[in-house]
């Protein structure tokens, strides 16, 4: 099964699920507006994504907390702020992308179908 982590509102997660949905494969929608990412998914995470490459440098949650400004341990901030993660996640087994990526969404959907 395919997860994503994102948000209703980011345009490029609702593209990821549209991309699975086309394919007739499931996955379980995570958003990170009512609900974070635990501890070990992102550790699980970080084991194909680098945790610097996770944090959305653009987004408007990492200028409301001044994090530019800032020295931060990236795994706190990220489990304290979920917004602050770099949508969508799309994670399938021993893969995982960080963004628009339709290029890996592709061998995940290949995978599935195995």
């Amino acid at each position: 099964m395919i997860q994503i982590f994102g948000t209703k509102k980011c345009k490029e997660s609702a593209k990821a699920s549209r991309f699975f949905k086309e394919r007739n494969i499931k996955i379980h929608f995570v958003d990170l507006a009512e609900k974070g990412i635990s501890k070990g998914e992102l550790q699980n995470i970080s084991r194909f994504i680098p945790l610097n490459e996770l944090i959305d440098t653009e987004s408007r949650e990492y200028e409301k907390l001044n994090l530019k400004y800032m020295k931060f341990v990236v795994e706190d901030e990220l489990l304290l702020h979920p917004l602050l993660i770099k949508t969508p996640v799309v994670r399938s087994g021993k893969k995982a992308s960080s963004g628009l990526k339709p290029e890996i969404w592709a061998e995940m959907a290949q995978a599935e179908h195995i």
